[in-house]
């Protein structure tokens, strides 16, 4: 499992535009490297992140990306959304070899 570094402001008021950043630690093989023992390291890269913001009736997806193997190892991302409420983001970052996972943070807005 990637450790995953989550950044949201702690209390924007109704309407701000706030800014999201994400960061997952992940080495990133391109599948173009040659290793110490003279083998191509096979390709292990994210391939999507989405974001969803649930207010507690409906669920909404604010941000969507896909990546190459160009990005560099542990990406960081960073979006702007407007507070229109509270509720939970939900991250999920999605890559070979059956890499998937999910974290979320709370909006809390004033």
């Amino acid at each position: 499992m990637a450790r995953a570094l989550i950044t949201v402001p702690p209390s924007p008021k109704k309407g701000d535009v706030i800014e999201i950043r994400v960061l997952i630690q992940h080495h990133m093989e391109t599948g173009f490297r040659v290793g110490a023992d003279g083998k191509v390291v096979p390709r292990d890269i994210i391939g999507k992140l989405a974001c969803q913001f649930n207010d507690g009736t409906t669920t909404e997806e604010i941000v969507s990306a896909e990546f190459f193997p160009a990005i560099a190892a542990n990406p960081y991302f960073t979006f702007n959304m407007i507070a229109s409420g509270n509720g939970t983001l939900t991250f999920t970052w999605e890559g070979d070899n059956g890499f998937s996972q999910t974290e979320t943070a709370a909006l809390k807005v004033t």
